[in-house]
């Protein structure tokens, strides 16, 4: 299961890099928010080289290839008053990496959950556009427009369902692996920027609703959570850190297969409120 929390989705790849290298794999991907683009892209090539080929990308990747934010966009903004950013730099990325059209054609079944804007309501696009599935998971309110998708105005799935435990589960899941994206536990201020704030402030909900959803879990359900990175400081909107956050990764969830982790089922300290 693949969590959201923008530029630090990169933690997630050095997790997979590892699992992978370890022999590990699953058998459905369910994925939110930036957590719908790396399991979507795992979901169609799920080896270790697919996986290489991923990190590959997130290393090229700017904020500018993610969050196209110009003068232009502003000026649109000024004009329209609904949304900041174009959702151009997320269909260009989904375009030129993710290796199928329709979710139902990956290699391995996937799983995408976005929000109805209007209700409220968690909804899992399991077939049809992976286009236009990850883009509405994707799609923070207020910096991107909600995308209209058989008949509901969809948005960024953090806002109902951010680490989507329950969906695997109806979904027929009884052993999970939690991909987490953890949030700046080091940061000493607030970062700087609207749309910086609005997704520290979503990696804080993030790590709080995980906790509440794994602690409310059925006991016949197993669950692994790989433990993110800590301390971690930055922004979800800042990727000049992905280099080094993906090596970090690789290292921590390395150390936690030695420590048998996957024996394990707890709730990582890494995960609950706390200080540095």
């Amino acid at each position: 299961m693949f969590a959201g929390g923008g530029s630090f989705g990169a933690i997630q790849v050095g997790m997979l890099y590892s699992l992978a290298s370890h022999g590990i794999t699953a058998d459905m991907v369910v994925g939110s928010s930036v957590g719908a683009l790396n399991g979507a892209f795992y979901a169609g090539d799920p080896t270790p080289s697919g996986v290489e080929r991923l990190a590959t990308i997130w290393r090229g990747l700017t904020r500018h290839d993610v969050f196209p934010v110009t003068w232009k966009t502003m000026l649109g903004f000024l004009w329209r008053r609904d949304f900041l950013i174009p959702h151009d730099g997320i269909r260009k990325l989904i375009d030129d990496y993710i290796p199928y059209r329709n979710l139902q054609d990956a290699r391995l079944p996937v799983h995408i959950v976005a929000t109805d804007i209007i209700t409220g309501d968690s909804l899992v696009l399991s077939e049809g556009s992976a286009a236009e599935a990850i883009v509405a998971s994707t799609a923070i309110p207020g910096a991107f427009s909600p995308v209209l998708y058989r008949n509901h105005y969809l948005a960024d799935g953090a806002i109902s369902s951010n680490t989507p435990i329950r969906v695997a589960v109806q979904k027929g899941a009884t052993r999970l692996i939690v991909l987490p994206t953890g949030h700046a536990c080091a940061t000493d201020a607030p970062p700087v920027g609207a749309v910086a704030n609005a997704l520290h402030a979503l990696t804080l909900l993030i790590s709080r609703q995980l906790v509440i959803e794994l602690e409310g879990l059925n006991p016949s359900i197993e669950y692994y959570v790989v433990p993110p990175l800590c301390p971690l400081v930055g922004s979800p909107y800042d990727f000049t850190r992905t280099a080094d956050h993906i090596e970090r990764a690789i290292r921590t969830t390395d150390a936690w297969l030695t420590q048998n982790g996957l024996q394990q089922g707890d709730i990582p300290r890494e995960m609950r409120p706390h200080s540095h």
